[in-house]
């Protein structure tokens, strides 16, 4: 019975590792695509070209505060 408490624990982790990995290339993915709109749709949004600029250039390890904790 250990043994599949231990499996079943290290599939959870490992679940958990994939997700996260995840969240993290769609954020470098939404970045990009954000350092790419035009000023339009820019406004749209309630950014200023600068804006959007400095939180495209974030890492990607760089995650918003909501992920942190």
């Amino acid at each position: 019975m250990a043994f599949l408490s231990v499996s079943r624990a290290r599939h959870c982790t490992s679940f958990r590792r994939r997700a996260s990995l995840l969240d993290l290339l769609a954020l470098l993915r939404q970045r990009r695509h954000l350092a790419r709109l035009d000023a339009a749709a820019l406004d749209d949004i309630g950014l200023t070209r600068k804006e959007a600029q400095t939180e495209a250039r974030r890492p990607v390890w760089d995650v918003p505060e909501h992920w942190v904790g």
